[in-house]
Protein backbone atom coordinates (compact mmCIF):
# COMPACT_ATOMS: atom_id res chain seq x y z
CA UNK A 1 0.00 0.00 0.00
CA UNK A 2 1.88 2.89 -1.25
CA UNK A 3 -0.58 5.15 0.98
CA UNK A 4 0.51 3.51 4.08
CA UNK A 5 4.54 3.91 3.39
CA UNK A 6 3.20 7.55 2.63
CA UNK A 7 1.24 7.98 5.82
CA UNK A 8 4.29 6.67 7.66
CA UNK A 9 6.89 8.64 6.33
CA UNK A 10 5.31 11.77 5.81
CA UNK A 11 4.40 12.63 9.45
CA UNK A 12 7.52 11.71 10.65
CA UNK A 13 7.81 15.41 11.20
CA UNK A 14 6.00 15.15 13.96
CA UNK A 15 8.27 13.13 16.17
CA UNK A 16 11.22 14.70 15.26
CA UNK A 17 9.88 18.35 15.81
CA UNK A 18 8.02 17.10 19.21
CA UNK A 19 11.39 15.41 20.53
CA UNK A 20 13.05 18.25 19.65
CA UNK A 21 10.80 20.73 21.23
CA UNK A 22 10.31 18.69 24.15
CA UNK A 23 13.59 17.12 24.77
CA UNK A 24 12.36 13.48 24.84
CA UNK A 25 9.40 11.34 22.65
CA UNK A 26 6.38 11.80 24.52
CA UNK A 27 3.32 10.17 24.37
CA UNK A 28 1.23 12.82 22.96
CA UNK A 29 3.97 12.88 19.56
CA UNK A 30 3.13 9.81 19.09
CA UNK A 31 -0.36 9.75 19.16
CA UNK A 32 -0.33 12.96 16.58
CA UNK A 33 2.31 10.65 14.26
CA UNK A 34 -0.53 8.07 14.56
CA UNK A 35 -3.05 10.35 13.57
CA UNK A 36 -1.62 11.67 10.36
CA UNK A 37 -0.71 8.15 9.46
CA UNK A 38 -4.53 7.40 9.71
CA UNK A 39 -5.74 11.42 7.77
CA UNK A 40 -2.91 10.12 5.39
CA UNK A 41 -4.34 6.52 4.39
CA UNK A 42 -7.70 8.33 4.38
CA UNK A 43 -7.28 11.36 2.12
CA UNK A 44 -4.52 9.49 0.24
CA UNK A 45 -7.09 6.77 -0.90
CA UNK A 46 -9.48 9.58 -2.08
CA UNK A 47 -6.48 10.38 -4.39
CA UNK A 48 -5.75 6.99 -5.27
CA UNK A 49 -9.22 6.63 -6.84
CA UNK A 50 -8.26 9.05 -9.21
CA UNK A 51 -5.54 6.30 -10.68
CA UNK A 52 -6.97 3.31 -10.07
CA UNK A 53 -7.25 1.81 -13.39
CA UNK A 54 -3.71 3.46 -14.02
CA UNK A 55 -2.49 1.28 -10.78
CA UNK A 56 -4.39 -1.95 -11.86
CA UNK A 57 -2.34 -1.80 -15.01
CA UNK A 58 1.21 -1.31 -14.15
CA UNK A 59 0.30 -3.46 -10.73
CA UNK A 60 0.38 -0.74 -7.85
CA UNK A 61 -1.39 -2.16 -5.59
CA UNK A 62 -3.08 0.87 -3.49
CA UNK A 63 -5.84 1.21 -1.08
CA UNK A 64 -8.29 2.31 -3.85
CA UNK A 65 -7.57 -0.46 -5.51
CA UNK A 66 -7.33 -2.94 -2.26
CA UNK A 67 -10.58 -1.31 -0.87
CA UNK A 68 -12.21 -1.03 -3.95
CA UNK A 69 -16.40 -0.69 -3.59
CA UNK A 70 -15.94 -0.44 0.62
CA UNK A 71 -13.14 2.47 0.10
CA UNK A 72 -16.23 5.18 1.56
CA UNK A 73 -16.40 2.85 4.44
CA UNK A 74 -12.58 2.54 5.30
CA UNK A 75 -11.90 6.50 4.69
CA UNK A 76 -14.43 7.04 7.00
CA UNK A 77 -12.75 5.07 10.17
CA UNK A 78 -9.10 5.97 8.96
CA UNK A 79 -10.73 9.62 9.54
CA UNK A 80 -12.08 8.36 12.98
CA UNK A 81 -8.86 7.05 14.05
CA UNK A 82 -7.25 10.22 13.66
CA UNK A 83 -9.71 12.83 15.21
CA UNK A 84 -10.09 9.98 18.03
CA UNK A 85 -6.25 9.98 18.37
CA UNK A 86 -5.48 13.99 17.96
CA UNK A 87 -8.18 14.02 21.04
CA UNK A 88 -6.94 11.95 22.61
CA UNK A 89 -2.97 13.65 22.11
CA UNK A 90 -4.67 16.75 23.09
CA UNK A 91 -6.44 15.16 26.93
CA UNK A 92 -2.70 13.78 26.98
CA UNK A 93 -1.08 17.01 26.37
CA UNK A 94 -3.95 19.08 28.91
CA UNK A 95 -5.41 21.05 26.25
CA UNK A 96 -8.58 22.42 26.97
CA UNK A 97 -12.61 22.50 25.57
CA UNK A 98 -12.12 24.44 22.25
CA UNK A 99 -9.75 21.65 21.25
CA UNK A 100 -12.89 19.56 21.10
CA UNK A 101 -15.04 22.19 19.61
CA UNK A 102 -12.03 22.53 16.78
CA UNK A 103 -12.46 18.66 16.42
CA UNK A 104 -15.84 18.76 16.10
CA UNK A 105 -16.01 21.06 13.07
CA UNK A 106 -13.15 19.06 11.46
CA UNK A 107 -15.81 15.89 12.10
CA UNK A 108 -18.52 17.58 10.51
CA UNK A 109 -16.27 18.66 7.45
CA UNK A 110 -14.44 15.07 7.07
CA UNK A 111 -18.14 13.47 6.93
CA UNK A 112 -19.28 15.83 4.46
CA UNK A 113 -16.49 14.71 2.03
CA UNK A 114 -16.38 11.12 2.52
CA UNK A 115 -20.58 11.35 1.93
CA UNK A 116 -20.21 13.90 -0.97
CA UNK A 117 -16.97 12.16 -3.03
CA UNK A 118 -17.44 10.41 -6.42
CA UNK A 119 -14.58 7.91 -6.00
CA UNK A 120 -15.42 7.21 -9.77
CA UNK A 121 -15.05 11.20 -11.32
CA UNK A 122 -11.22 11.66 -11.05
CA UNK A 123 -11.76 15.66 -11.03
CA UNK A 124 -14.17 15.03 -7.90
CA UNK A 125 -11.20 12.76 -6.02
CA UNK A 126 -8.54 15.58 -6.55
CA UNK A 127 -11.31 18.62 -5.25
CA UNK A 128 -11.79 16.47 -2.07
CA UNK A 129 -8.13 15.53 -1.72
CA UNK A 130 -7.01 19.24 -1.71
CA UNK A 131 -9.89 20.29 0.87
CA UNK A 132 -7.62 18.23 2.97
CA UNK A 133 -5.60 21.19 3.54
CA UNK A 134 -8.18 23.45 4.69
CA UNK A 135 -8.46 20.48 7.27
CA UNK A 136 -5.06 20.83 8.13
CA UNK A 137 -5.48 24.12 9.02
CA UNK A 138 -8.30 23.79 10.97
CA UNK A 139 -6.77 20.95 12.70
CA UNK A 140 -4.23 23.16 13.83
CA UNK A 141 -6.23 25.96 14.84
CA UNK A 142 -7.75 23.31 17.31
CA UNK A 143 -4.52 22.39 18.58
CA UNK A 144 -4.19 25.70 19.12
CA UNK A 145 -7.27 26.83 20.91
CA UNK A 146 -6.99 24.15 23.12
CA UNK A 147 -4.42 26.20 25.18
CA UNK A 148 -7.45 28.82 25.65
CA UNK A 149 -8.35 28.27 29.47
CA UNK A 150 -12.16 29.16 29.70
CA UNK A 151 -13.41 30.83 32.62
CA UNK A 152 -15.56 28.80 34.70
Amino acid sequence: WPQAVLGLTFNWGVLVGATAVAGELRAEALLLYLAGFFWTLGYDTIYAHQDKEDDALIGVRSTALRLGTRSRLWIAGFYALALGLIGLAGWQAGKGALLAVGLVVVAALLAHQVRRVDLDDPADCLRHFRANRTVGLLVVAALLAGNVELAG
